[in-house]
């Protein structure tokens, strides 16, 4: 089995490539709606964005918006999940190399990204508890996106030869928890607030290192 099934019609990432995009009347709306809230949260930030400026900046009713989501909470959860989908898919694609690499560079990719993204950076600098459920609570869609496509990898990378052999649903879980504290966590720690530098180039080397160690034969 090649390391092209990574992105394969087989893989955990095509299934969300593959779903249907028809442009209905509703699924250009949402992604309206969804790009006015992305910018009202980085422009605002999260406490100051409203219902009613969402509905004003993306040229739709109030009562559109009420029909899809309960409140801002609703729709920034919504948002995010859109934007780390896309960041992932853009990490993937740049990868290459053996599966245990692509592997190993599509989850430094998607931990760059997502740590400098403007509207991660909008969430934490004034809204940290909009992560909390995520992290202590239940995982979230993003989460359980990124577990899938992340063992589906694994199983590939078992089977050709460049992943080691063990649970590979465990192996997804520690390589999740690994990188989901060099996103939150790393800035604070090196004292980076833009979340973007040599600093975090660096620890970010070393992240790929140790995911390349963990997961080596």
């Amino acid at each position: 089995m090649t390391a092209d099934r990574f992105n394969s019609s087989e893989s955990a990432l095509h299934l969300v490539r593959s779903r249907p995009a028809a442009e209905t009347a509703a699924s250009i709306d949402s992604h309206r709606i969804l790009d006015a809230a992305l910018e009202l949260i980085v422009e605002e930030g999260l406490p100051r964005t409203t219902m009613t400026a969402i509905a004003r900046r993306a040229g739709v009713a109030r009562a559109t918006l009420y029909r899809r989501w309960e409140n801002v909470t609703s729709i920034a959860a919504d948002v995010s999940t859109r934007e780390w989908n896309r960041l992932t898919e853009r990490a993937a694609d740049r990868s290459v190399g053996s599966t245990r690499e692509r592997v190993v560079a599509t989850v430094v990719g998607i931990v760059g990204e997502m740590r400098s993204h403007p509207l991660l950076r909008a969430i934490v600098e004034e809204s940290p508890e909009f992560l909390t459920p995520y992290q202590v609570r239940r995982p979230g869609q993003v989460s359980a996106f990124h577990l899938a496509i992340i063992e589906d990898a694994l199983r590939q990378g078992a089977a050709d030869g460049s992943v080691r052999s063990g649970d590979p649903a465990v192996q997804a879980q520690a390589v999740l928890l690994m990188s989901w504290s060099f996103v939150i966590t790393a800035p604070a720690i090196l004292e980076v607030p833009d979340a973007v530098g040599p600093q975090l180039d660096a620890l970010d080397a070393e992240l790929a290192l140790a995911l390349d160690r963990y997961l080596a034969p």
